[in-house]
Order: structure tokens, then sequence, then C-alpha cells
């Protein structure tokens, strides 16, 4: 079959697809395959340092009986759990002291509540931060469970065997039946393995509140939050925007390393949850901002030009092998990094999700635009 040649129009349009192919692939193989590629360290047993767990929880009363216990019971030499109850006005004290009865190494302090001044995670965990006896912290939230006893082994290792200051672990969410978990544990997974990918290649720019370690020197060389402590999210992200390098930085993808949470149960609680998270991402560097805004447009360029060569053009032949391969690659790294970081079968979510995917995202982004400017944590 002859293929005619292009005019001018299809020719532009020829070059806006090849562009937005590239841009995908070179993506993939510089942001993604790394996830998939990368290798552990090794547990070492031996002269493993004390650290500090530090834990803000507000109103928390189920989650810290619950899953706290789980943190209190690590297989680790030395380590103490810092809680601070910030203003409760639940049975979270109560919680905390039947615990401490239980567990010496438990440290928890209290925020009054104060109805007349709001103030955000950062100000809880930095009186966690400066209340912590070791140097080596690792973070989590209260609604959080370590997926295994050997969460803080595997964090403090990742630390100590590279000679880093922080790094960044994985937090994921417990799998029940539904589409609206299906999407929000598809959606934790690509931003994992983005924001992971990123690290490896010496970009790292954000991390998760839920599973992070860091060292108390970094945190105080750093300033801690004092720089973003009007917004109310980012102790986590843009923390990793001003204290991560490409020399001080590492991640954990170890499964036995995630925290596993409670996904919300309605899209509508995600969403909110989300347009919390995004207010923080005005505020990252400018080539962060390009490269995370340039994928999702590339990506649906790409396929809405696949889609338009396939129906209306006499170029399918030619697009269609090129489309094939770009999406059965994506997928094959997709199945690696899953594999790697142990997150199951989520890959296969790339089939539904990865064309609505960026205007669900953009949807959230509109929220921030048009809502309340003041997003509470808790």
């Amino acid at each position: 079959m002859n293929i005619p040649l292009p005019n001018t129009a299809e020719t532009i349009l020829l070059s806006l697809m090849l562009l937005a192919w590239l841009w995908q692939f070179i993506f993939i193989l510089r942001r993604i395959l790394p996830v998939a590629r990368y290798k552990n360290a090794p547990v070492v047993n031996a002269e493993l340092p004390p650290v500090s767990v530090v834990i803000s929880a507000r109103n928390e009363e189920e989650n810290l009986e619950a899953f706290l216990p789980e943190v209190l019971t690590q297989d680790y030499p030395e380590y103490q759990v810092v809680v601070v109850n910030d203003g409760s006005e639940d049975e979270t004290d109560m919680v905390l002291a039947r615990l401490k009865a239980r567990y010496p190494h438990l440290y928890n302090t209290r925020i009054a509540p104060d109805k007349k001044f709001y103030h955000g995670k950062k100000l809880p965990l930095s009186i966690g931060i400066k209340a912590a006896k070791h140097d080596i912290l690792v973070l989590t939230d209260a609604d959080c469970r370590p997926a295994s006893d050997q969460w803080l082994k595997q964090m403090v290792t990742a630390l100590q065997t590279k000679n880093k200051e922080l790094v960044l672990g994985i937090g994921a969410y417990k799998k029940t039946k539904g589409l609206t978990n299906l999407w929000i544990r598809y959606d934790t997974f690509t931003i994992a393995i983005q924001y992971l990918g990123f690290a490896l290649c010496g970009k790292p720019y954000m991390a998760t509140g839920r599973n992070m370690a860091y060292t108390k020197q970094l945190f105080q060389k750093t300033g801690g939050f004092k720089t973003h402590l009007y917004i109310a999210s980012g102790d986590d992200d843009l923390f990793v925007q001003e204290a991560a390098t490409k020399e001080n930085t590492t991640v954990c993808v170890v499964p036995e390393a995630h925290t596993i949470s409670q996904a919300p149960t309605t899209f509508g609680k995600w969403r909110e949850q989300k347009m919390r998270h995004l207010t923080a991402s005005s505020h990252y560097k400018k080539s962060i901002k390009f490269s995370l805004f340039a994928e999702p447009v590339t990506r649906e360029l790409f396929w809405a030009l696949t889609l338009y060569y396939i129906i209306f053009s006499n170029f399918a032949l030619l697009i269609l092998p090129f489309s094939l391969l770009l999406f059965f690659f994506k997928l094959i790294i997709w199945k690696k990094a899953s594999d790697k970081t142990g997150m199951g079968k989520i890959f296969w979510g790339l089939l539904l999700f990865d064309v609505i995917q960026p205007f669900i995202i953009a949807f959230s982004h509109l929220g921030n635009l048009t809502g309340s400017k003041k997003r509470k944590w808790k």
C-alpha cells in the first residue's frame, strides 16, 4: 500500500507527534527505568545506629491504637518513637498513655488545642524532631502501619550503606475492592516511581511524609520548614526541594520498607487530599515544574494524534507500529517497576488510566485555583 506524501498541515502534526513520542520515550528511559533496574542495599544487622521515629497525630485515637504497636515492635536494636499529639480532642492522650506503659521507648508530647490559631503539620513535626534524641529520623503518619518489622532496618540501611542524609521511601495504600481504590493505588504507584526515578538520576524533588528518613543535622542545617511554614503542605516535598541533592539523597524501594495506609473511600475525599498535596507544587524548581508539566502534555498530545491518524488519516499503517511500541515499552517498564517495588499487579492500571490521569490531576489543580487557598492537613 502506497502512503501519500503529507501536506503542510499533516507535516506539522506528524512533527508534533514525533516530538511527543520522543519525549515520552526518553522520559521513561531516564526517569522511570532507574527504578525498575535499582538494586537495594543488603541489610547489615551489625552496628545499626539508634533512630528516632517522629509522628504527628491529630484526633487519631483509632489509628494509633491499631498501627502504633507495629511501629513500636520493629526488629531494630535501639530506637525511640516520638508522637506529638497536635491538639487532639478525642482520646489520643489515653491511647498514648496505655501504649507508653507497655513500650518504654515511646515518648509523647502535646500541643494544646487553640481554635483561634491555626497551624499545619509542620509545627508538631518540628516539635517532634526537636524532642528526638537521636540524629537519624524516620518520619511517618499516625494512619500508617509498616509493611513489616524490617521497615526501620531497611530505611536506615539505605541511609547508612551509601553514606546519605536523606532517604525517600514508599507510602502505599491498602488494596480493597472498587474502582476508586484501584485508581488511588495506581496514581500513588505512578507518583512513587516518578519521584524515585528522578532521585535516582540525580534530581530529587519530592517525597511522601508517610515514609521518609533524614538526619537531624540536615534538618537543622536546612533551617527546617521555616521558609515554607505558611504553606499547609510541603513538610515532605518542599523540604526535599531545599535539602536534597544528588550527593546526599537515596531511595528505599524494598517492599518490606513500605508504609501502608487506608485509602480515601470516595473520589471526593481523594480529590480533597490531592488538592492539599498539590498546593506545594507551585513552589517547585522551574526545571522540575517544566518536566512534570511536559510529561502529561506530551502524553495526551501523542494519544490524541494517534487516535486522529488511525481514524481520519491515510497514515495509520505508519503511525500504529510506533504507538504500539511506546505502549508496550511503557507497560513492560511499569511491570518491572511494580515488581521491584512490590506493588503487585497495579501496573495493569495503565490500560484504564494512562489517558485520563492527566485530566484528573488537572481537575484537582483547577480546584486549587478556584477554591480555598488555605487547606488544613487535618
